[in-house]
């Protein structure tokens, strides 16, 4: 019996792109100039936020801004849940994604006007509300272009992968160059164009090659159901706003304070997701199972991303004040470290994708790709402990940065990518976009765990810093390992 899936895929030119659907290019294009806005205008946020305002930044503290750019991550990735709910329940992925562009690009446009704090946040709330809206619902699209039993599913989603950080990879030499010699307002502008190119070509170019992929809407409103949504969600606006009212005037919610409220949140709600997706009526017994096989890959990715997303806050501070920048009469940015991870995957990217199409049946399960991969960003960190150990308070050489990215950078070839196409095999049908809103609050849970973690960073603890949390990602990839057949078990038939 044809199920909906199968009509859709029909719908989908399935060659046309390296063997692979042809609509993956137009995913591709959007995904790159998306990652290079994002990924632009963070290579000099950190910056921009604690350097000092007659250098054209804002003043704040360091660990303050250290924390504001870990909670900035964190909702970045917690608002998927708002992108998930909109595809699943109104407008079907492929709507959603363009809303969620321009949203995104009028908060570039904020932050390319000189402004202060205030501005800040505005500019961030948009940019943190459009890419929850469009993140999950391009590797939706991606897992809607082949069926579950396609051995080219894993390298699809490796070349998608391949195809953000090769945006994530040229944003920090662009706008970093331009934000850091010139104007941080400069390099905003920038990013806010780079949205809107990606916006034009997707607009252009899905009609032709995406067939019925993100039209359908799994799981619609019903009528009975609008008004209690209605209610719940202006309730949830006026407490809010009372909240803002009330808190900021009277020194309530300070960035302190929001900070382990967000931190909070990190924890509660993706544990509040699985409860009620295992509970739902709506989820058959084998999906129940999977569910069980997901979480501890969902904890595994936590560890994982708290140790990668510190390339943004502890890495990027390391490399401005502690890093010998001068090589020779030439003289380094510290923002185009934030390309070396991106470098790293755009190139061995691909070489994964072939491995995993090659070995076919053969490569490790998914539960020992996450073990690796831990087990990898875990070796990363304690890789610092030497040069600091050895250096005490002096510069360090930029190799050391180099290498221990390189580690991290492995690391989450063997997680990532496989971690989104595994969300969207291992999701219940009826919350298909949901699920992988709950992939993305795998990183929101990490940078919200940052935000208390990076305060306890500073010159004098950092070698004790990196061993205790490099140690503890060892070990718990070493226990993933231990129980991968079990966990492997537990995903009924889903490699």
């Amino acid at each position: 019996m044809e199920t909906e899936k199968d009509a859709i895929i029909k719908t989908i030119p399935q060659t046309g792109f390296f063997g692979h659907p042809k609509g993956l290019l137009t995913l591709f294009s959007i995904e790159f100039w998306e990652r290079f806005s994002y990924y632009g205008m963070r290579a000099i946020l950190l910056f921009y936020i604690y350097y000092e305002t007659t250098r054209g930044g804002l003043g704040l503290d360091k660990a303050t801004a250290t924390s504001i750019v870990s909670i900035y991550g964190s909702l970045v990735y917690m608002s998927t849940i708002v992108g998930g709910w909109l595809a699943d329940r109104v407008l079907g992925s492929r709507s959603t994604i363009i809303f969620g562009g321009v949203l995104i690009m009028l908060g570039h446009i904020a932050l390319s006007l000189p402004g202060s704090v205030a501005a800040l946040f505005v500019s961030m709330a948009l940019i943190i509300l459009g890419s929850g809206i469009l993140k999950p619902n391009l590797s939706n699209i991606v897992g809607d272009l082949y069926t579950k039993e396609d051995y080219r599913r894993d390298a699809g989603f490796s070349i998608f992968y391949t195809g953000a950080n090769a945006g994530a990879l040229l944003a920090p030499l662009i706008v970093g160059t331009i934000g850091q010699k010139f104007n941080f307002h400069y390099g905003f502008t920038i990013a806010a164009v780079g949205m809107f190119i990606g916006l034009v070509w997707y607009f252009f170019s899905s009609k032709k090659t995406l067939g019925q992929a993100g039209r359908y809407v799994p799981n619609p409103i019903k009528t009975e159901e609008k008004s209690r949504l209605i209610k719940m969600f202006s309730a949830i606006g006026i407490v809010i706003v009372l909240l803002l009212a009330v808190g900021i005037p009277t020194g309530f919610l300070t960035i302190n304070t929001f900070t382990y409220i967000v931190s909070f949140l990190g924890v509660v709600i993706p544990t509040s997701y699985f409860v009620v997706m295992y509970r739902s009526k709506k989820t058959t017994k084998i999906e129940k199972s999977r569910i069980l096989a997901y979480i501890p890959l969902f904890i595994t990715a936590i560890c994982f991303w708290s140790i990668q997303e510190q390339g943004a806050t502890i890495f990027a501070r390391i490399a401005d004040e502690q890093t010998q920048l001068n090589v020779g009469s030439f003289i380094l940015q510290s923002s185009w470290f934030q390309s070396i991870n991106p470098f790293y995957i755009v190139f061995l990217g691909p070489l994964f994708a072939l491995l995993w199409t090659k070995w076919g049946k053969r490569q490790p399960s998914t539960p020992v790709k996450f073990s690796i991969g831990v087990i990898l960003a875990g070796l990363s960190f304690l890789l610092m402990m030497i040069p600091f150990s050895a250096s005490g308070h002096g510069l360090i050489s930029p190799i050391w940065l180099v290498f221990s990215l390189l580690l991290v950078t492995l690391g989450e070839l063997f997680l990532s990518p496989v971690g989104a196409s595994a969300t969207t095999k291992l999701a219940p049908a009826a919350f298909a976009s949901q699920t992988m809103s709950v992939w993305y609050l795998s990183n929101a849970s990490a940078q919200a765990i940052n935000a208390q973690l990076v305060k306890f960073y500073n010159i004098n603890t950092q070698t004790t810093y990196f061993m205790i949390i490099g140690i503890i990602s060892v070990v718990i990839g070493v226990i993933v390992l231990a129980f991968s057949k079990k966990i492997h078990g537990l995903m009924q038939g889903v490699d």
